[in-house]
C-alpha cells in the first residue's frame, strides 16, 4: 500500500492524495449507480475498499468510461486545475435532470512540507482513510431516503476545471446543470492535508 498512494506513515504526497481522491469518486460513483438502480443489480458485484463493502459495476463499457474519466481527473488535481466533478442522473426519456451529485475539491497546502522538491502532507493515512470511509456510509445511508426513480434513467458526469485547461479532444463542452424546484443536501468532507472534497446531493422535490 505503501508504493500505492505514496505515504509514510505520516505523510502523503501530492500524487498519492490525487489518488486516493480518484479512489474515492471511483467507489461513490459505483455505489450511487448501484444504489439508486440506475442498472440492474446484477450487473454489480461486492469489493472491499477502505474496510467497506462496494458494489461496482462489471459493465464493460461503464468501467471504461469511467477508468478513462478519472485518470484524467487524477492528472489534473496533481496539477490543481480540477475544480469539480458531477454525477448528473436525468430520465432517459424527458432528458430531466432528477438528481445530482457534487463532488467539490478544494487544495490545502498551509503547513505541508515540500520533500526533495515533492509537496507533503502532514496527515496520517489511516484518519484519511476513515474519513473517506464515513463519507462513503453517508452516501450509502443518504440514498436510503432520497425519492424513487421510478423511470428509466441515465446518467452522465460534468467535470469542471480552471479556465484555459486543455480537454481532451474526444470530450464535449457543455452548459452547467440547472434543477428546478430541487433541495440540497451537503454530505461529511473529507481531507488529505492536500485536498479537501465536499460532497453534495440535490434532488428533484415535487
Amino acid at each position: 500500500m505503501a508504493s500505492t498512494h505514496q505515504q509514510t506513515k505520516s505523510s502523503i504526497t501530492l500524487k498519492g492524495s490525487s489518488e486516493l481522491v480518484k479512489d474515492y469518486l471511483d467507489y461513490g460513483i459505483n455505489s450511487i449507480l448501484y444504489q439508486r438502480g440506475i442498472y440492474p443489480a446484477e450487473t454489480f458485484i461486492q469489493e472491499e475498499h477502505f474496510g467497506l463493502t462496494i458494489f461496482m459495476s462489471t459493465n464493460l463499457e461503464i468501467k471504461s468510461f469511467l477508468n478513462s474519466v478519472l485518470q484524467q481527473i487524477k492528472e489534473w488535481l496533481v496539477q490543481k486545475k480540477m475544480q469539480k466533478i458531477s454525477l448528473v442522473i436525468s430520465n432517459s426519456n424527458t432528458k430531466e435532470v432528477l438528481e445530482r451529485w457534487d463532488f467539490n475539491v478544494e487544495y490545502e497546502g498551509a503547513g505541508n512540507a515540500v520533500e526533495n522538491g515533492v509537496e507533503v502532507g502532514k496527515k496520517d493515512l489511516a484518519i484519511i482513510q476513515k474519513e473517506i470511509r464515513d463519507v462513503l456510509r453517508q452516501i450509502s445511508g443518504t440514498i436510503s431516503f432520497l425519492p424513487l426513480l421510478d423511470c428509466k434513467c441515465t446518467f452522465d458526469l460534468l467535470v469542471y476545471t480552471i479556465p484555459d485547461c486543455e480537454i481532451p479532444q474526444e470530450w464535449d463542452e457543455t452548459q452547467p446543470c440547472f434543477m428546478a424546484n430541487s433541495q440540497e443536501l451537503q454530505l461529511r468532507t473529507f481531507s488529505t492535508s492536500l485536498h479537501k472534497m465536499r460532497t453534495c446531493v440535490s434532488y428533484k422535490v415535487e
